[in-house]
């Protein structure tokens, strides 16, 4: 079909799994239940807590949100995408930062390891640094021919700011860049809509961009705002900053009439792939 409706859910997860899970089933049911054939769940969807608590349990997490996602998309009938989750190394010190996308019969159709980190000081007192305790992936994201829907590509939040990065996603055919994310709430406020919009415009692609929101812990606060966004950079749909989902319709046709109209892939001059 050309077109069908998606969900950017958003959440507000904390350290405690089991609650984070329930809140993530509550959201895909109701996405389902409004006829979202696709469906995203943000960064850190089962998970946001101290990287100390992280690395304990995640052996035991990683297993849980591989069967939490594949059951998910069978109960509820719909592709779901699980934005990122920590797959340990075995070392006991380090995890790598995984999203899947699961079809509705529960059969994995695209895996992808965060390749950018996000090592940063930032002006209001809190310092990231992803690459202590998480190892960037060593592989180009994949695009994915979603039987039914259109090609999907991968990424993981602060890949976001690095456009060459959508660019081979273009290049692999791509219609739809899932950009699920755990933006902070300093630099959501001033970066986060402009880099969505941007990444859509200057790929003609639909963006959807499930996210975190409100306090996790400490002084850990995410930006919220999850998205979904045409070609053209028209936000479509805009969750707030509470708890729930934005949904849209999504049309491959109107990809190519904005690609038509709008014809600037086909005016490159630098090919870096």
């Amino acid at each position: 079909m050309s077109d069908f409706l998606v969900a950017a859910v958003q959440l507000t997860s904390t350290s405690q799994p089991e609650v984070n899970f329930a809140q993530a089933e509550e959201q895909i049911e109701l996405a389902s239940r409004r006829g979202a054939d696709l469906i995203g769940l943000p960064e850190n969807f089962a998970f946001m807590g101290p990287d100390e608590m992280r690395l304990e349990i995640s052996s035991s997490l990683f297993d849980q949100c591989s069967k939490f996602l594949v059951t998910m998309a069978r109960r509820y009938q719909v592709v779901l995408l699980g934005g990122g989750y920590p797959v340990p190394l075995g070392d006991g010190v380090r995890t790598l930062n995984r999203a899947e996308l699961v079809g509705r019969d529960g059969q994995l159709l695209a895996r992808y390891d965060k390749i950018h980190l996000f090592d940063v000081d930032l002006p209001e007192g809190n310092t990231y640094r992803e690459s202590a305790t998480i190892v960037s992936g060593n592989e180009l994201p994949p695009v994915v021919d979603v039987p039914g829907l259109c090609k999907v590509g991968l990424s993981i939040c602060y890949d976001v700011r690095f456009p060459e990065l959508y660019r081979y996603l273009i290049q692999q055919g791509a219609e739809l860049l899932l950009i699920p994310a755990a933006f902070t709430a300093f630099t959501g406020k001033d970066h986060w809509q402009v880099l969505l919009q941007a990444r859509a415009i200057e790929n003609t692609a639909y963006v959807l961009a499930p996210a975190q929101t409100g306090l996790h812990y400490g002084r850990r606060y995410s930006h919220g705002h999850a998205m979904v966004i045409d070609p053209w950079g028209t936000v479509l749909a805009d969750a707030g900053v509470l708890e729930g989902a934005a949904i849209a319709p999504l049309d491959t046709l109107h990809v190519g009439r904005i690609r038509e109209q709008m014809p600037s892939l086909k005016h490159r001059k630098l090919d870096l792939f």
